[in-house]
């Protein structure tokens, strides 16, 4: 098969990578891809909101599956284009999407259908939501914006007054831009986090290994807000019992309200989930793989990731044994000085093939391109510095080993991915 993968990120650099190990992969071509996509597949310079010259390029190259990997052009309807052109590809319309989309209508949806979530209220104007903050006077709380932002449009407020701080940012300094038209305001939750990402054609709903993710800047859980600064898998908490309870009172749950809603949901279905002392409940929806959650999750499937697709794709996922290596995988993520605020880019990368020459270490490049035949930074998360091991202490070692041979002017990364 010929295959188009649609993204620039980690976490479409470990799709490819994953992909090219099929037998039935002929040949991968990336839209627009990045310095790391470019060893396994032909990088093109497209960008992944012009459906109209991805659509073309697709007719062209004959293209027999392409594969979304950001959010982004998924809500904006790129699936809803190429099957209107009569291509086959992999993700969810937009109208299912609208999980991730819209914070308001996947909340609202979990309330119809008696998914467990945290209470909540959506505002559409800063002076009720603020009154309501002060009313209720209960922290933490959580702030939500209503649409994508890049994964950092969610604030967890100790106080009145970074309540306050984040409502203004939002709805009237319009810091997401549209998506924070209006806001969700919803309790907050205790209990370890989970991330279970989920393949579903909309018959059949199959959880992928169980991962979590370090989204805070610095150790401890300390300071802003990122898009991930690491991952590991599996979780160290999450058991068989949570894992039914689950399937049969949230997956299942989930895929059958979208169909009940005319929203039959074709790809992978992200579940961001909480363990409170009151059961697993559901923190948010991605229609998509996260990232860097995909850095430790797919290479830990044994199974051949084109035939998932394929099976996806023609509702047949049912008769795919999706199986799993018996291992555990640690993700670090180097970031350029700085990030999630301002940073440089255009620094020269030295040391990712010491790295990789250590053995079950792959490097996922997330912002970098090629300057002179060098590898360079172009964003801000920078290299995922993936290991893999028989046990999450000894792939947590061996990770940081790797990291530690990889270098570029104020690299960051946390110490302490792993551990909590």
């Amino acid at each position: 098969m010929k295959i188009l993968v649609v993204g620039s990120g980690g976490r479409e650099h470990t799709i490819v990578w994953k992909l090219s190990q099929s037998p039935n992969a002929e040949k991968i071509y990336c839209a627009p891809g990045n310095y790391g996509i470019s060893k396994l597949a032909e990088c093109v310079d497209i960008k992944v909101d012009d459906f109209d010259a991805l659509t073309a390029f697709a007719k062209e190259k004959e293209i027999d599956l392409t594969v979304v990997g950001p959010d982004d052009p998924l809500v904006a309807g790129i699936v809803d284009a190429f099957e209107k052109e009569g291509l086959r590809v992999f993700g969810p319309r937009a109208n299912a999407a609208i999980i991730e989309g819209s914070k308001v209508y996947s909340k609202e949806l979990m309330k119809k259908y008696n998914i467990p979530t945290a209470a909540y209220e959506v505002f559409d104007n800063s002076a009720d939501a603020l009154a309501y903050v002060k009313e209720q006077n209960k922290y933490p709380t959580v702030i939500k914006a209503e649409g994508l932002a890049l994964g950092k449009g969610v604030i967890i407020a100790q106080n009145y007054d970074e309540a306050a701080e984040a409502i203004a940012d939002i709805m009237d300094k319009k810091i997401f831009g549209e998506s924070g038209n209006r806001v969700v305001i919803e309790e907050f939750l205790t209990g370890p986090e989970v991330s279970v990402l989920s393949f579903t054609d909309g018959k059949t709903i199959v959880p992928m290994v169980t991962a979590q993710d370090h989204k805070r800047a610095y150790d401890n859980d300390m300071g802003p807000n990122t898009g991930g600064m690491g991952t590991f898998s599996p979780s160290r908490t999450y058991t068989d019992e949570m894992a039914q309870y689950t399937y049969d009172n949230i997956l299942v749950p989930t895929m059958n309200a979208l169909n009940a809603e005319g929203r039959t949901f074709k790809g992978i279905i992200f579940f961001g989930l909480m363990m409170t002392p009151d059961g697993v409940k559901v923190i948010e929806y991605n229609a998509r793989f996260g990232d860097p959650e995909t850095q430790v999750v797919l290479p830990r499937l044994k199974t051949d990731l084109l035939e998932i697709f394929n099976a996806v794709v023609d509702e047949r996922l049912g008769e795919v044994n999706v199986e799993w290596e018996d291992n555990a995988a640690v993700c670090v993520i180097c970031a350029s000085g700085g990030y999630p605020k301002k940073y440089q880019t255009g620094y020269e990368i030295s040391g990712i093939d010491a790295a990789e020459s250590r053995g079950d270490v792959t490097v996922f490049h997330a912002g970098t391109k090629g300057a002179d035949g060098k590898c360079v930074t172009s964003g801000g998360r920078v290299l995922g510095v993936t290991a893999l091991d028989e046990n999450l202490d000894k792939a947590i070692k061996k990770a940081y080993e790797a990291v530690g041979d990889i270098n570029f002017t104020d690299m960051h990364f946390r110490k302490d991915i792993g551990i909590k």
